[in-house]
C-alpha cells in the first residue's frame, strides 16, 4: 500500500501545483492573454509555423520532452534510495522543472517563437546569444549521435517493439493528412489509430512480422543509425503538421494510456498483490524492497551534485527549453495554451518518473527471474538490479529495470507476459525516437540561426536571414541562392533548412561512427562514436537548463516584473552543473586513455558559462525596467 501512496501522493501534489502555482505563473507574472496574436499566426507558412489545437501540441510537447530521460534516470538514481529520488522528481517538477519549460515557452512565444538562444540575443547581447547556441549545437550533436544507438539497444532488448514503432510512420502521415487536408474532426482518427497501434502490439510479433523483428534487431547498430538519422532528415523538412507533429501525437495517446495501464495495474497489485509465481496460486505482496536512503552505495559517485544530474527530464532538463522555443512555440494557436502544454506537459514528465521509481523500488519485488530460470523476489530481487552501481548502470539495466517492475504490474492484472513486455519495450523505444526526430529540427533550427549569426551583412541581406518567418528565424532562405545565383558562401548553404539539416544529420552520423577507444573500424563495431562525448552530456544538459532560467529572468527583469522566485532555481542549475563537471574533469584528465574530446569540449562548456554569467552580470544593473529594442510586445509583458 506505500507504494500506491507514493504515486497517489505524487499525482495529487502535480494536480494542485497545475490549478495553484502554474496558474500564478501564468495569470501574474506572464499574463496570458488569449486575445494576444502568437507566431502561429502571425508568421504562418503551414511548415514550421502551423497554428494547432493543444491537446495536439501537448502530445508533440510531452513526447518530445521525455524521451528515455525519466525512465532512465530514476532508474539508476534509486540507488541512492528511493526518498531522495522521489523528493526531486517532485519538487524539481513543480517548482524548477515545469516553470522552466513554461518560462521558455512563453518567452519564445513573445518573441516569434525563436529558440532560447536567439532570444538570449535579444534580451542580453550578441555575444551571449552565439555563446548560447554554440552550447546548444553541441548537446544537440551528441543526442543525434547517442539516440541511434539508444533506440538500436531498445530494439535489441526488444524485438518485439520494432513492428509497432515502424508501424507509427504511415499511420502518423495519414493522420496528418486527414485532419489538415480532409478537414476531419480528432476524436475519430485518434482512437481508430490508438487501436491499431495496441493490435501491433499485440500481433506484431507473430509469423512473419516476428520473422522481420528478429531480423531487423540482429543490424549492426550503425546501420540503426544510419536508417534514423534519414528518417529523422526527412521528419526535420518535412511540415511540421506532416509527419513530426502527429507522429508525437499518436505517440503520446499509446504512451499515456499504456502509463495509465501500469498506474492501474500498480493498484490491482497494492490491491491483491502481483501475479502468481508458482502453481500454488499465492500472490507476491506488493512493498518497497529498496532502501529509504543509501548514501554510500558500492562504486557509485555521491549524492551530491550527482542525484541532481542523473534525474534529469523526470525532475528538469534543459533540453526541454529547445522544444518549447524551438517547436512548441511555432504551433500554440493562443497564449493561454502555453501553461497546459508548459506547465502541464512537464507535470506529466514528472508523474512518469514517479512510476518509474515505484516500478524499480517496488515492482521488482513482485518477481525476477534469473538467467537460469529460477524467480526471485522482495529484496533478493532489488538487489539481482542494485547490487552496486556497475550492476545498475548501463542502458540495459536501468531500462530493464523499469520494464521488469512495469510488466509485473501489467500481469498483476491478467496482462501476458510477453505482451506487456512489448508494449514496455514499444513505450520505451517510442520515446526515444520522438526526441531524436524533435532534437534533429532543433538543431536544424539552431545551425541556420548560427550561420546567419555569422554571415556577412551582404550575404544575409541576399538570404533574407535577417527576417521573421520560415522556422527559425530563416525568412524564405533559398540556402544557396540570393538574386546573383549560387554562393561560394558555405555558411549560406546552412541557412537552408535542407543545408542545415544535411549537415546536422551528417555531423551525428560521423560522431557515431567513430570507434570511442579507438581499434579497427567495421559494422560491427561502429555506431558507439557518440559514448566519445555521453559523460559530460548530463551536465551539459543542466547547464541548458541554468543557462534558460537567465534567459526568462531577464526577460521578466526587463519589464519589472517579480523574478524572486527564479533566484534559487537560476543559482541551483548553474552551480550543480559545474560542479559535476569540476569533480569528474581530474578522473577523464587522469585517465590512462585520454578522451580529449571529451576534455577539450567539458573544458570549453564551463569556460562558456562563465563567460554567459559575466555578461549577465554587467548587464543586470542596467535593463531594469527597460524594453529590448526589438520586443514586440506593448501592452504584454
Amino acid at each position: 500500500m506505500q507504494t500506491l501512496m507514493i504515486a497517489l501522493g505524487a499525482g495529487v501534489a502535480f494536480i494542485i501545483a497545475y490549478y495553484t502555482y502554474g496558474r500564478w505563473l501564468g495569470n501574474k507574472i506572464f499574463n496570458l492573454s488569449g486575445e494576444a496574436q502568437c507566431p502561429s499566426y502571425r508568421l504562418r507558412d503551414n511548415r514550421d509555423y502551423v497554428p494547432t489545437l493543444k491537446s495536439i501540441v501537448f502530445g508533440h510537447h510531452f513526447t518530445s520532452i521525455a524521451g528515455t530521460g525519466p525512465i532512465v534516470g530514476p532508474a539508476i538514481a534509486v540507488i541512492w534510495g528511493w526518498l531522495p529520488a522521489l523528493l526531486w522528481v517532485i519538487f524539481g517538477s513543480i517548482f524548477i522543472g515545469a516553470v522552466h519549460d513554461f518560462g521558455s515557452l512563453v518567452v519564445s512565444l513573445r518573441n516569434d517563437g525563436k529558440t532560447v538562444g536567439q532570444v538570449a540575443g535579444r534580451l542580453l547581447n550578441d555575444r551571449v546569444k552565439v555563446l548560447f547556441l554554440l552550447v546548444l549545437f553541441m548537446a544537440l550533436t551528441t543526442v543525434l549521435a547517442i539516440f541511434g544507438l539508444v533506440i538500436a539497444a531498445v530494439f535489441k532488448m526488444y524485438p518485439a517493439s520494432i513492428i509497432p514503432c515502424l508501424i507509427q510512420i504511415p499511420l502518423a502521415i495519414g493522420i496528418g493528412l486527414l485532419l489538415y487536408r480532409k478537414g476531419f474532426g480528432l476524436l475519430l482518427p485518434s482512437l481508430i489509430t490508438l487501436g491499431l497501434m495496441y493490435l501491433s502490439v499485440i500481433y506484431g510479433n507473430q509469423g512473419v512480422l516476428g520473422q522481420w523483428n528478429t531480423a531487423m534487431a540482429a543490424w549492426p547498430i550503425m546501420v540503426w543509425v544510419i536508417v534514423l538519422l534519414v528518417y529523422s532528415y526527412v521528419a526535420s523538412v518535412l511540415p511540421v503538421w506532416l509527419l513530426l507533429q502527429p507522429r508525437d501525437y499518436i505517440n503520446s495517446l499509446q504512451l499515456i494510456s499504456a502509463l495509465g495501464l501500469v498506474v492501474v495495474g500498480l493498484v490491482v497489485a497494492a490491491f491483491i498483490g502481483g501475479a502468481p509465481i508458482g502453481d500454488d496460486g499465492v500472490r507476491p505482496v506488493l512493498e518497497v524492497v529498496a532502501p529509504m536512503v543509501n548514501m554510500h552505495p558500492e562504486g557509485a559517485p555521491v549524492i551530491f551534485p550527482f542525484l541532481f544530474i542523473t534525474v534529469a527530464c523526470g525532475a528538469i532538463s534543459g533540453f526541454h527549453c529547445l522544444v518549447s522555443s524551438g517547436t512548441s512555440s511555432k504551433q500554440l494557436k493562443c497564449e493561454p495554451d502555453a501553461r497546459m502544454v508548459g506547465y502541464g506537459a512537464m507535470l506529466t514528465e514528472g508523474f512518469l518518473a514517479t512510476i518509474v521509481i515505484c516500478a524499480c523500488v517496488a515492482g521488482i519485488g513482485l518477481g525476477i527471474q534469473t538467467k537460469t530460470g529460477s524467480t526471485l523476489v522482495g529484496h533478493e530481487a532489488w538487489l539481482m538490479r542494485y547490487a552496486s552501481w556497475s550492476t545498475a548502470n548501463g542502458l540495459g539495466a536501468k531500462v530493464g529495470a523499469f520494464v521488469d517492475g512495469s510488466a509485473n504490474f501489467l500481469k498483476a492484472m491478467g496482462m501476458p507476459h510477453q505482451i506487456a513486455i512489448s508494449l514496455l519495450g514499444v513505450l520505451v523505444a517510442s520515446f526515444a525516437g520522438t526526441t531524436l526526430d524533435t532534437a534533429c529540427r532543433l538543431q536544424r533550427y539552431v545551425i541556420q540561426e548560427l550561420a546567419g549569426s555569422f554571415l556577412p551583412e551582404t550575404d544575409e541581406l541576399q538570404t533574407g536571414v535577417s527576417g521573421a518567418s520560415g522556422g527559425s528565424g530563416v525568412s524564405g532562405v533559398s540556402g544557396v541562392s540570393g538574386g546573383r545565383g549560387l554562393s561560394l558562401n558555405p555558411l549560406v548553404w546552412l541557412t537552408n533548412k535542407h543545408g542545415a539539416t544535411l549537415f546536422a544529420v551528417l555531423l551525428g552520423g560521423l560522431m557515431a561512427a567513430a570507434l570511442p577507444q579507438g581499434g579497427a573500424w567495421t559494422w560491427a563495431t561502429a555506431g558507439k562514436g557518440g559514448m566519445i562525448l555521453w559523460p559530460m552530456f548530463g551536465a551539459t544538459n543542466q547547464l541548458l537548463g541554468g543557462l534558460a532560467f537567465l534567459v526568462i529572468m531577464f526577460y521578466l527583469w526587463r519589464r519589472n516584473k517579480p523574478v524572486y522566485f527564479l533566484v534559487l532555481p537560476l543559482l541551483f542549475m548553474l552551480v550543480m552543473p559545474a560542479w559535476a563537471m569540476f569533480t569528474t574533469l581530474p578522473d577523464w584528465l587522469h585517465a590512462q586513455v585520454k578522451n580529449w574530446p571529451l576534455i577539450i569540449i567539458g573544458i570549453s562548456t564551463l569556460v562558456l558559462e562563465a563567460w554567459m554569467i559575466v555578461e549577465a552580470l554587467l548587464l543586470l544593473p542596467v535593463v531594469r525596467g527597460v524594453l529590448e529594442r526589438t520586443a514586440l510586445e506593448k501592452s504584454l509583458i
